[in-house]
């Protein structure tokens, strides 16, 4: 399958669920058919909601204002599950018309007869986010082209490491080391991995298991100062600490459900997925609190995410530290 645009094309499709790639095909084949054409006019289509006649009724009409036609169609899986409106798609594509081109995007899509139909004439490019590798060897070459920074290959590394492989998120903190370093000559904007953790922060693993162990330590003072650190000093999310409240008080409901039936530690561990540093303290506190308590653990916490999503929980940030205090109180092991 082709990979790039071309103004010769006149049917294509765009899948997957990175949407920044997915953004810069479309960009790239608006600059091929400018430099072709001249002026083009676009219009976008909804392909949940749009009528199949309303989309070839623009592609077939010729432009009063311009000499070519960019039709667009998002959500174009939910087009083409209409055998009607596929089959119409398919006849198109034996026949396209030559002062319009057509782009079906999509974030799912289910290859079939189409496909094959546009390949011919045009181009099926997936859009799916980058393997790490391919993500780093992206931000290296990005940040030197776009932004004007020199990342080397293990600072690349850890930008991925920490930001995940979407392209947008990268692209932002790329523009955000760019701006940084802006007044340092050129040659020596530089990243460095001291400068990926100042401005990119921890990564949602990181912040979600330092609020975990905060509350495992049984101490209710403690977790709620890292609470407080967490949202005043790192920045992080308000909805992420929750989150990772609510995660914990899962682990530790199943747990303590297994290890009342009799479960070995190791079988625990494995089904709820603890592994690492985490793994001691938290079946310390599950047999701690016991299957009951633990039950009634999980209910608070899930209570508390239903209450913060209808606007019902007052100051999040101050439920928080008493909800954590709370937690680490009733995790703490008694002597």
């Amino acid at each position: 399958m082709a990979e790039l645009t071309s103004a010769d094309m006149r049917f294509i499709i765009l899948h997957g669920k990175d949407s920044y790639l997915s953004m810069e095909r479309l960009h790239a084949l608006a600059r091929q058919l400018e430099e072709r054409f001249g002026e083009v006019s676009r219009f976008d289509f909804d392909g949940a909601t749009t009528q199949a006649v309303e989309i070839f009724d623009e592609l077939r009409t010729f432009g009063l204002l311009a000499t070519h036609k960019l039709v667009i169609v998002d959500k174009a899986d939910q087009f083409v599950g209409s055998e009607e409106r596929r089959r119409a798609l398919e006849r198109y594509a034996e026949e396209p018309v030559e002062h319009a081109t057509l782009v079906l995007r999509s974030e799912g899509w289910r290859p079939g007869n189409l496909d094959k139909l546009v390949a011919k004439i045009g181009a099926v490019i997936k859009c799916d986010p980058p393997s790490a590798d391919s993500a780093a060897i992206w931000c290296e070459r990005r940040g030197s082209k776009q932004h004007g920074v020199t990342l080397a290959p293990d600072v690349a590394d850890a930008l991925v490491g920490r930001v995940g492989t979407d392209l947008a998120r990268l692209d932002t903190e790329l523009a955000k080391f760019g701006a940084y370093l802006a007044r340092e000559p050129e040659g020596k904007r530089v990243v460095t991995g001291e400068l990926v953790t100042l401005l990119v922060g921890q990564s949602r693993e990181e912040a979600a298991w330092e609020v975990q162990e905060a509350v495992l330590s049984g101490r209710p003072a403690h977790a709620v100062r890292k609470v407080r650190e967490l949202v005043e000093i790192s920045q992080a999310p308000e909805q992420l600490i929750l989150w990772s409240l609510v995660d914990l008080a899962r682990k530790l409901h199943d747990a303590a459900r297994m290890l009342g039936e009799g479960a070995p530690e190791g079988v625990v561990s494995k089904q709820v997925k603890l592994w690492g540093p985490s793994m001691g303290p938290t079946l310390r506190a599950a047999r701690a609190l016991g299957p009951v308590r633990a039950a009634r653990l999980f209910a608070d916490a899930i209570d508390l995410d239903r209450r913060s999503k209808s606007g019902l929980a007052g100051e999040l940030a101050r439920t928080l530290e008493a909800f954590a205090s709370d937690f680490s109180s009733r995790c703490a092991v008694r002597k």
